[in-house]
């Protein structure tokens, strides 16, 4: 893909539907409140062609590396750690079971805000500086 072609962050969030886009954007503020020197990247994806598959809409990274990510289903978003089985959940809110990567759903913009949202994007990187 061309420099020209590549799509923006806010490109992206006006192409998502209406019903999950408050809940992406309180995402999105809890991230940049949390690391707001982190890149934030849009992911150069287009819907998905199923209602049950996921749309990466954005990632942070430090030094290149991935830290945190947000991405959204038709009824709720995610946010989806890449390094996510090192967290500390004492909530019990990670989901998944893969290698590295863990998840959270979000219903709605005040789950985005939760302070145990908070805590664990924050220690995400922290690790990711470590």
């Amino acid at each position: 893909m061309s420099a020209a072609a590549l799509i923006t962050v806010s490109e992206q969030l006006e192409r998502i539907p209406a019903a999950v886009r408050p809940t992406v954007q309180a995402a999105r503020r809890t991230v940049r409140s949390v690391a707001p020197k982190a890149n934030e990247v849009a992911y150069q994806s287009k819907p998905p062609r199923s209602k049950s598959a996921m749309w990466k809409i954005i990632r942070y990274t430090v030094d290149d590396e991935p830290v945190v990510a947000i991405g959204t289903f038709s009824t709720y978003s995610t946010l989806f750690f890449y390094r996510g089985r090192e967290l500390e959940d004492a909530t019990g809110v990670l989901e998944g079971r893969g290698k590295d990567l863990r998840f959270l759903r979000l219903h709605s913009p005040a789950d985005a805000a939760r302070a145990n949202v908070k805590r664990l994007v924050r220690n995400a990187f922290r690790i990711a500086k470590a």
